[in-house]
């Protein structure tokens, strides 16, 4: 990180601030916290995939949402991020070719509806497996949908540009 130019830090407070305003956006915000969740700012998560320095901003970004989360409080704020962290070191080891951009949503489903599935499950006593499949399944349509958006963009050279 001790390289980034005043552009980098600009471009990921930017992500950042779109992952929180799109989480707790009115509307939205009612499918971004619980036990099925369809957290639209996922799709960002599409962004380490293509450059590792997004990683920061949607950790950032889902620590700040998380804030917002009145039903897990502080747990959240600690699990939910680590979530986030881990699924993003993962992505960040998938080599960016086209071809592989497809195993980001299950990394994505697979890291939420465990580690938020256990929150669930011992915070609200939910019961897990049920927690792992709705989470998961959430993330996993969020994201896969995130994943043709970007297929699609990442085509157009100012935009691939722009991303990586």
């Amino acid at each position: 990180m001790s390289n980034l130019k005043t552009r980098d830090i600009t471009q990921l407070a930017l992500i950042a601030a779109l992952y929180v305003a799109v989480t707790i956006a009115p509307g939205i915000s009612a499918f971004s916290y619980g036990q099925i969740q369809f957290r639209v700012s996922e799709i960002l998560m599409l962004l380490p995939f293509f450059n590792h320095k997004y990683s920061w901003s949607l950790i950032v970004g889902c620590f700040v949402s998380n804030i917002f989360s009145a039903s897990l409080g502080v747990a959240d704020l600690i699990l939910g991020t680590l979530a986030t962290a881990i699924a993003c070191l993962i992505i960040t080891r998938i080599p960016s070719e086209n071809k592989f951009l497809w195993a980001v949503p299950v990394v994505c489903a697979v890291v939420n509806g465990i580690i938020v599935g256990a929150e669930l499950h011992f915070i609200l006593k939910l019961p897990f497996w049920l927690n792992f499949v709705t989470v998961g399944f959430g993330e996993l349509v969020v994201v896969a949908i995130g994943a043709v958006i970007f297929y699609f963009l990442m085509q157009n050279k100012s935009f691939s540009k722009l991303i990586r």
